[in-house]
């Protein structure tokens, strides 16, 4: 997949985003892929203002993965507490297990590793995502034990269909590149 190509959402990449984003989460769409949270959520996965603020704020971007200009997946990589956050990570439901999500994870890590130089990548996971949770520990995350509680009653991350949803922090150490 050597055509692939990164660049940094810009605010007119909103509607676009948030079209992918739910896709890949949300309704009988999302089904076509793995990642899918239809059987525990419904409604909204991302807030186009949310999306606008981590486009405008210091050390976080949205970077975007294309193949000739059309965008295939997408993940928000920022500075938070002194480590890298990984989130909104979604790929186009046909096309994912192609690899494409692996190769943005990586080239998050090295903007939070060699850009902002960042000690380690956390992310926030529905503790019921063992499948994704999988996925992450096979790229060198761990759970943490740390939970969150999954924020009921607003609309803008969704409408929950279970009442047992809470998030469990993953971490990645991102060691430091040395001169060879």
């Amino acid at each position: 997949m050597a055509d692939l190509t990164f660049r940094n959402a810009v605010a007119a990449d909103i509607p676009a985003l948030v079209a992918l984003v739910t896709s890949a989460y949300r309704g009988d769409t999302s089904r076509a892929g793995w990642t899918t949270e239809a059987d525990i959520l419904d409604g909204n996965r991302i807030d186009p203002d949310v999306l606008a603020t981590d486009l405008s704020r210091p050390r976080s971007r949205v970077l975007l993965a294309e193949r000739a200009g059309a965008l295939l997946a997408c993940a928000h990589v920022a500075e938070e507490d002194g480590a890298g956050y990984f989130g909104m990570f979604a790929v186009q439901p046909g096309l994912q297990g192609g690899g494409i999500g692996k190769q943005l994870l990586s080239e998050c890590e090295r903007i939070a590793r060699t850009e902002w130089q960042l000690p380690c990548m956390r992310m926030q996971v529905i503790d019921l995502r063992d499948t994704l949770i999988a996925f992450y520990e096979r790229r060198g995350y761990r759970r943490t034990g740390i939970y969150k509680p999954f924020p009921y009653g607003d609309e803008r991350f969704g409408q929950p269909k279970r009442d047992d949803l809470r998030f469990e922090l993953l971490e990645k150490p991102l060691p430091m590149e040395t001169a060879a």
